[in-house]
């Protein structure tokens, strides 16, 4: 199966909706971490997003609200307004055995980051790995119609996600957001496994990389040199 480079919004408003049908747990007390814990750790592959309160104001931006994490089944939604970002689900976070599939991962590391410090690991962005199929679109909402045909609906994004009560429509965007990541990476190795299993790596880390990348280039460069000069002198000798 080849997957179409691009889609138009026409063509995206014309899908069905991509709806979570599993159980959706809101998580606002520190008492409702460990269950959620527990079924989450027992899961290789997760769905991860974020949700902050938009602020509409020029140069104010809001401490992250929610966390999605969601399994197949069960999506938990974990109010960090009203908890703790607890050290169980940073044990998640940093886990490398518990593979979290996100988009614009980077930015929903940062917002965490701003609430508590973690080593991020085992992350897979779909925006860094969708080029692997030959998919340019880089939004959740055009890469989940190219590869499920479906669309992301986004009517709540700039809700309020620091409310009394999340809404159940509140709850379904979220729920879905996260899921649907997971929906994605499945169909997407199914067609045509990554191995290993690229994950997302931090912006230090991709430096880290190419620093290292270009010092075994540099470290090649004398031998190369040298072999040409012995080379030079066989010949000048015969």
């Amino acid at each position: 199966m080849i997957f179409q480079s691009t889609i138009t919004n026409d063509q995206t408003a014309e899908l069905p909706s991509a709806r979570f049908d599993g159980h959706i747990i809101v998580v606002d007390r520190e008492e409702q971490i460990e269950a959620a814990y527990s079924d989450l750790a027992s899961h290789r592959i997760i769905g991860f997003d974020t949700e902050t309160r938009p602020s509409f104001k020029a140069g104010v931006t809001n401490k992250v609200s929610l966390l999605q994490l969601s399994t197949p089944t069960h999506c938990y939604l974990i109010r960090l307004c009203r908890t703790k970002l607890h050290s169980l689900l940073l044990k998640i976070l940093s886990s490398p055995d518990i593979i979290k599939i996100g988009a614009d991962v980077a930015g929903d590391i940062r917002s965490l980051h701003v609430l508590r410090h973690f080593k991020e690991r085992g992350f897979v962005d779909l925006q860094q790995i969708a080029s692997s199929w030959g998919i340019e679109e880089k939004s959740l909402r055009k890469m989940s119609a190219i590869v499920l045909g479906k669309r992301v609906s986004k009517a709540q994004r700039l809700s309020n996600w620091e409310a009394s009560t999340l809404t159940p429509q509140q709850q379904m965007y979220a729920a879905t957001d996260a899921w649907v990541c997971i929906e994605i990476y499945n169909k997407l190795m199914s067609v045509e496994p990554l191995q290993p299993i690229p994950t997302y790596l931090s912006e230090q880390e991709r430096e880290q990389a190419q620093r290292q990348r270009k010092e075994q280039k540099e470290r090649t460069k004398p031998r190369r040199r040298h072999r040409g000069r012995k080379r030079e002198n066989r010949e000048k000798q015969e």
